[in-house]
């Protein structure tokens, strides 16, 4: 099987760009509260700020540079460069579209929809170790989830 990619940048980028919209617009308003008391401080705070903004740019520029992939031995969800993981195909032990809410909120479940409420839940037959969490399912938020859906069904028949 070539590998395929799975992109979701549509469906999260422009959520993220709202949120460095607002976190732009909190940078300047601090700023010029924080001058009006020390220019020091408020230096500081806007160069940290402004770091943070330029990462939080940078990640979502990254979406559409770092699909998911899928080829018949492992599937490599990403969040841009803010999280990733790899997943034996042989390990998925279910792919789910729909799910009870708090579901997504477990703490083996690596969501990686980031602030967009995931439209595929792929379950795992084996825990994968992250950190020091142990990861049994991963939810995302895929431009086109049936697609993905089906390169992964594919992936999992024996051939």
């Amino acid at each position: 099987m070539n590998p395929s990619e799975h992109p979701y940048h549509r469906s999260l980028a422009p959520m993220m760009w709202v949120f460095a919209g607002i976190a732009g617009l909190e940078l300047v308003i601090v700023h010029f509260l924080l001058a009006l008391w020390d220019w020091r401080v408020a230096l500081a705070v806007t160069l940290v700020s402004l770091a943070g903004v330029t990462w939080l740019v940078r990640a979502i520029r990254s979406f559409r540079t770092m699909p998911v992939t899928l080829d018949s031995e492992q599937v490599a969800f990403r969040a841009g460069h803010i999280a990733a993981l790899e997943v034996p195909v042989a390990s998925v032990s279910a792919v789910r579209t729909q799910w009870a809410g708090p579901e997504v909120k477990r703490r083996d479940v690596l969501n990686l929809g980031l602030i967009a409420y995931p439209n595929v839940l792929v379950e795992l037959s084996e825990p994968v170790q992250r950190r020091r969490r142990a990861i049994r399912a991963v939810a995302h938020r895929f431009d086109d989830p049936a697609a993905f859906i089906a390169a992964l069904e594919a992936a999992r028949r024996p051939a």
